[in-house]
């Protein structure tokens, strides 16, 4: 048996995988994973301006950014598209929470997206 650490999507796990017989028939987990601390900020997070805005827009799943549809400086109501992210050859737009004024634009087009990283901030 050999133990490893996981990190998925920020949760770390602590599994045992026990060696197969390579007979290609699937063996029963020699234990279930249990969820540690989640790790500080990623890196990606730090990337936001100094002048970025409190509301933060996150992406909803991971994939690229597609379009960006408002600017830093830009008054958005609540719903309105901020920039719109492909995922699985669907565009998701990504909108305002609420009222306000865009503050910071943090990725630019084609750049890839994780599930739950900040796109955007608004003040």
């Amino acid at each position: 048996m050999k133990n490893y650490t996981i990190t998925v999507n920020g949760n770390v796990y602590e599994v045992t995988v026990e060696e197969g017989s390579g007979n290609g028939a699937a063996a029963a987990p020699a234990a279930k994973a249990a969820p540690k601390a989640a790790p500080k900020a990623a890196p990606a997070a730090a990337k936001a301006s100094a002048g970025a805005g409190s509301v933060k827009i996150e992406a909803g799943a991971a994939g690229k950014v597609f379009k960006i549809e408002k600017k830093v400086g830009d008054a958005v109501k609540k719903g309105d598209a901020i920039l719109i992210v492909e995922a699985m050859k669907m565009e998701i737009p990504q909108v305002a929470p609420q009222d306000g004024t865009v503050a910071s634009i943090d990725v630019a087009v084609g750049d890839a997206c994780e599930a739950g990283q900040v796109l955007a901030t608004l003040k």
